[in-house]
């Protein structure tokens, strides 16, 4: 019977010691990027599997997270599992995803689960971007908020910039030329449609301009979108480009557009928002979409969490950078 791989072994290949190598596979300590992916390299070479329990008992660890999420139908929450089991990965740690569905009992009730189970660490996620109270007090693990926020500042939360968003958005149509542009949202309340209006709004006051037509709130639908446009047209506004707060109602937009015989993007360019490859590619013509990198953002909560996990807590909000996706929409 071929005996197991040992660490040591791991380590001599990788030319480090038993130590470092320990903490790279372990996602512990203070190491260069270089040495760690060299230490995984060595590991995958020789086909080292860790002894989970004895890691468990050598540490006190049992190298488990719980992500608990209000995102129902997966549409934010899935990208964020995604990116945060690429950082976890690198330490050999599982992901316990639990869907909350937007009932406090039920939510109080996983995070009970997932204490007993002795989690490392929580990710909390849901579906909008807006502060919600803190999962709980004074938890025995450390909580990261991913997406969404906590509305204690001491807590970390990694957000995405939508106010960075809306200006790359802004900044894009006024590249290709537009100067009168409008701007059609989701509900008012809304905390994204309020910052994505704020960002588009103060980019164009930064160039001496202003929206072409009041801020046009509604919902996130394509429905809406297809309204939109009618109230645009019937406005009698010259408008020569619509950022949008959303990819959806972008979509429905464009399909107003086209059924009133514009065209897109010679007589109007088109800019949606959250770059969901369902809206994007499905539209005609393909849109030009802001991207809020969520799997960056699971990546970067999970980096945080195990930063806490080993004694280096971060406070505060942490906003990431959007990204614009230019398509056929906005071509000039």
């Amino acid at each position: 019977m071929d005996r197991a791989v040992t660490i040591s072994q791991v380590a001599a290949l990788a030319g480090v010691s038993t130590g470092t190598a320990s903490k790279a596979l372990n996602g512990r300590g203070a190491l260069r990027p270089e040495t760690r992916l060299r230490v995984q390299q060595a590991a995958e070479q020789l086909g080292f599997v860790a002894n989970a329990a004895a890691r468990s008992l050598q540490t006190g660890r049992t190298y488990t997270v719980g992500m608990i999420t209000t995102d129902s139908i997966g549409r934010f929450s899935i990208p964020l599992l995604i990116g945060a089991e690429d950082a976890l990965g690198a330490g050999q740690m599982s992901v316990f995803l639990c869907d909350a569905r937007d009932d406090p009992i039920r939510e109080q009730y996983y995070l009970r689960t997932l204490l007993s189970r002795k989690v490392d660490g929580i990710i909390v996620t849901g579906r909008r971007t807006q502060a919600r109270q803190p999962i709980g007090r004074d938890l025995p693990v450390p909580v990261v908020y991913a997406f969404i926020s906590s509305a204690d500042g001491r807590d970390c939360s990694v957000v995405p910039d939508e106010a960075d968003g809306a200006r790359r958005a802004i900044q894009h149509l006024l590249a290709v030329g537009r100067r009168r542009i409008a701007h059609v949202t989701g509900p008012e309340h809304h905390h994204s449609a309020q910052m994505r209006a704020a960002g588009a709004v103060d980019t164009l006051a930064a160039e001496g301009l202003h929206l072409a037509t009041p801020v046009l709130y509604g919902e996130w639908s394509e429905a809406w979108g297809r309204q939109a446009a009618g109230i645009l047209l019937s406005t009698g506004a010259d408008v020569d480009a619509v950022f949008c707060g959303s990819d959806q109602v972008a979509r429905g937009l464009a399909e107003g557009l086209r059924d009133a015989g514009r065209e897109i993007p010679r007589d109007i360019a088109l800019v949606g928002f959250d770059n969901w490859d369902v809206m994007v590619d499905g539209s005609r013509p393909a849109l030009t979409s802001v991207d809020m990198d969520l799997e960056g953002i699971g990546r970067t909560a999970a980096e945080m969490l195990l930063a806490a996990i080993n004694g280096e807590p971060v406070h505060g909000h942490q906003a990431r950078p959007c990204r614009l996706v230019p398509r056929a929409s906005t071509a000039v």
